[in-house]
Parts: structure tokens; C-alpha cells; sequence
């Protein structure tokens, strides 16, 4: 849903995004822009993005890559990492991943027990396989469905009847619960907003989003429930996984890995550094659900200054409704055209499915996004210029040569034909005085 939104243009577009796991990154890079400037505040997020750029450049092929990536429980990883990656990783990256957890030892070593299973994401997911174990429920059972009817059929004989539970109901009405599962209060506030609005609970908005991403999509090539139900990708087809895993979009990572950086601030302090009108497309994910309306303020005053004309912004947010209708002033908003019924439709197409909007805001408009591509064009004629005159003026000298070589050649010929035409006047002479003699002698 991002690459539709954001309309990259290769080796043009200039995109700020939030980093989080690096995924939309990566993705970001099968398209080819001119620069991805990735900011997170979280350590973690930025050392994992950087890991993940320096394995596309540094590991020797595809597989060894979707071993790290896809796979993620090989002890070879380890072996790949010390041997290929660790030599060229930055320092702040490799202190990290070469640091040890509580539990597990080297942070590296998560690359051989299935890194999905850890983190803010991966618990949460956890936490709903342990839930339908309790109740007797496989959420797996999903993945192996045939149909889009027959993903329905299993999620409301497994998971969805577990939302109707009363120990369940308990837990999603709890915001410290829900907290340290990755939902903040502000999102918690929006979500039992939402739900309230629908004539719902929390546990029935939560099933509901759940069970879009069970069965709206077909399972084979959607990775987000792969993760969600399997914890982890499709290892055996590799249909289900990220665009920036499958073979096809290999080369353009490791060509392209060095358009990145990777910069640990945040957002709006990052904007601030940069240069007016030096920005293409920004990617909020869903971070302004954290923030105070002052916050957003200062957000998109910088983001109107950064921005290119026809500029793109996207985010997503629990809530249905956008956060800056209500949160900046009229003179900003202005700016940007939104339609928010669009949201509507682009959330029922992405596949994330957790998330109650998905709003894209765009500087002017689409007059703005066609007067940019007309500067992109004009720019691109401005560099083909010199050569195109330079084609002209060889161009001409050729045509000026071969203009010299005829007239030389022109007047080689006359020259040489001036003997000849002499004398045939010479011999013309003798012939004519004995005819008019002939005559006067009749």
C-alpha cells in the first residue's frame, strides 16, 4: 500500500521515513529512489535497519541473504555475520547486536532462534498463540486454507470465539496491558473510540481488525498474516514475504544500499536540518499517535518547509479519523490537499489490517504533484542539454565537411575538364575553316 501512495520515482524521489525494523526501507529500495533517510529514536530499530543494509551489500548471494532474513533460526547466520558483516558494520550497530540480553546472550544470536519471535511485535504475537492455546486453538491452522471462505471458516472456529472469552475481554480493556504489547495510551484511547463508535468493546474491535488480516486477503502472499499466525515468513514458496526477500529484487538492494542512512533523533529534529524543499515523500507510520497536538504542530511546520512541491506524506493511525484535522491550523492544512474518504478505501487494501486509517496528504494537491514532475522533466532536460549540443555541433561539422568535400570535388572536376574541352575547341577550328573554304569555292 506505501509504494502506491507514495508514487517513488526512480532515481528522483527523496524519501524520509520512520525506520522501525528496516522492512519498509528495504522495500522502499526495490523502486530505486534518489535518497531514503531513515530516523528512529529506538536503538534497536536503527541498529537492526543498519544490519539489514549491510547484509544486502556484504553477504556473497541470495541465499545466504534470505537465510538471515527469511529464515532467521540458522546457526550459519552467525557464522555470516562474524565472517561477512560484522567487518563492515558501523560501530554503534555492531556494539549492539555483539551485546548481550538477559536471557539469550549475544543479541546476534537471535538470527538462529527466530528473531520475529522477540521484540514489542513479537510478544504481542506471543501472547495471542498462548491465548487460543489455552483455549484448545492452533492459529496456524489458517495458513494452510485454500480459499479466501475457507480462511473465514477457520478464524471463526479458532481465534474468533476466543475474543468472547471473559479472561480475554478483561485483558483488552486493560490500557497497561495493552501498553506493554507496543499500544500506547493515546492509541488505546483511539482504539476504544473507535470501538465505542461501531457499538463495540475493545476485544470485538480487536477481533474484527484481526480477522481482516485472517481472511480479506489470500494467505499464500499475505506476509503480515504469515507473521501473525506463523511467526515467522513463507520459507518453503517465499510467496508470502516482503518484496525487499524475493530473488527478483536482490540486485537492486545490494546496488542501491548505499542511498540510505540511518539516523538515530527524532523526526522533527531530523527535518529541521535539512535543507527547504529537499523532500519528496515523508513516512510517518503510526508515531503522531503518540504525540500532543504541539508536537504535531511543529511536525508539519517543518514538514511544510522541507517539502517538494507535490510532496507526499503518509501515515497510518489506530483511530479512523486524522489527528491533524483537529490538532493544526487552517493556514497549514490548506496546503495539502486530503481526501478523507480515500482513507477508507486504502484501508481495506492494506494488509497490515491493524490499523483503523491510512491517510495520505499531498502538498498542492495533485496540481502540485504534476507541476513537480514537470520540474523533474525539466531538470532532466536541463542535463541532457549540453550533450544534445554537443550532437549539434558534430552534427554540423560532419555536414560542413562533407559540404567541403563536394565543392573540392566539384571543382576537381572542372578543372580537370578544361584540357579536355580545349582541344576538342582546337580540333573544332581546322574542321570549320575547311567548310566555309569548301563553300566559297562553289
Amino acid at each position: 500500500m506505501d509504494l502506491e501512495a507514495l508514487k517513488i520515482t526512480k532515481d528522483q524521489s527523496r524519501i524520509m521515513t520512520i525506520a522501525s525494523g528496516g522492512c519498509n526501507i528495504m522495500n522502499y529500495l526495490t523502486e530505486e529512489p534518489a535518497a531514503v533517510k531513515a530516523i528512529d529514536l529506538n536503538p534497536a530499530h536503527v541498529a537492526l535497519s543498519r544490519l539489514k543494509l549491510c547484509a544486502a551489500k556484504h553477504l556473497p548471494d541470495y541465499e545466504s541473504f534470505f537465510n538471515f532474513f527469511g529464515h532467521a533460526d540458522k546457526k550459519q547466520n552467525i557464522d555470516n555475520y562474524y565472517k561477512y558483516i560484522a567487518p563492515n558494520l558501523d560501530p554503534f550497530s555492531r556494539k549492539y547486536w555483539e551485546g548481550y540480553s538477559l536471557v539469550h546472550g549475544r543479541r546476534i544470536n537471535y538470527f538462529r532462534k527466530n528473531i520475529y519471535q522477540f521484540g514489542i511485535l513479537g510478544r504481542f504475537i506471543g501472547v495471542v498463540h498462548l491465548l487460543a492455546k489455552i483455549y484448545g486453538q492452533d492459529p496456524r491452522d489458517i495458513l494452510k486454507a485454500k480459499t479466501l471462505k475457507e480462511q473465514g471458516e477457520v478464524y471463526d472456529r479458532t481465534l474468533g470465539p476466543i475474543f468472547q472469552k471473559k479472561l480475554v475481554k478483561f485483558i483488552c480493556n486493560m490500557p497497561p496491558a495493552l501498553y506493554g504489547l507496543g499500544i500506547p495510551p493515546s492509541q488505546f484511547d483511539e482504539l476504544n473510540e473507535a470501538a465505542k463508535n461501531k457499538g463495540n468493546d475493545m476485544a470485538g474491535l480487536l477481533n474484527e481488525r484481526l480477522r481482516r488480516l485472517a481472511c480479506d486477503f489470500p494467505i499464500e502472499s499475505n506476509y503480515f498474516a504469515w507473521q501473525a499466525f506463523g511467526r515467522g515468513y513463507d520459507k518453503l514458496n517465499r510467496q508470502a514475504v516482503p518484496r525487499y526477500l524475493t530473488k527478483e529484487n536482490y540486485e537492486k538492494l545490494k546496488a542501491n544500499a548505499d542511498r540510505v542512512t540511518v539516523h538515530n533523533t527524532l523526526i522533527t529534529e531530523y527535518l529541521q536540518s535539512q535543507p527547504q524543499g529537499s523532500l519528496d515523500c515523508f513516512v510517518f507510520l503510526d508515531a503522531q499517535d503518540w504525540m500532543t497536538d504541539q508536537q504535531l504542530r511543529e511536525l508539519w511546520n517543518e514538514v511544510l518547509r522541507t517539502a517538494a512541491p507535490g510532496a507526499r506524506v503518509i501515515f497510518r493511525t489506530a483511530g479512523i479519523e486524522s489527528p491533524l484535522t483537529t490538532a493544526l491550523t487552517p493556514d497549514v492544512l490548506k496546503r495539502f490537499h486530503y481526501d478523507p474518504s480515500a482513507s477508507k478505501s486504502a484501508v481495506r487494501k492494506d494488509r497490515s489490517s491493524i490499523y483503523g486509517g491510512f491517510h495520505v496528504y499531498t502538498l498542492g494537491g495533485e496540481v502540485g504533484l504534476q507541476k513537480a514532475k514537470k520540474a523533474a522533466a525539466q531538470k532532466a532536460a536541463a542535463k541532457a542539454k549540453p550533450a544534445t549540443k554537443k550532437a549539434v555541433l558534430k552534427k554540423k561539422k560532419t555536414q560542413l565537411k562533407k559540404t567541403a568535400s563536394k565543392t573540392a570535388a566539384v571543382k576537381t572536376a572542372s578543372v580537370t575538364a578544361k584540357p579536355a574541352t580545349a582541344k576538342k575547341a582546337a580540333a573544332k577550328k581546322p574542321a570549320a575553316k575547311k567548310a566555309v573554304a569548301k563553300k566559297n569555292s562553289c
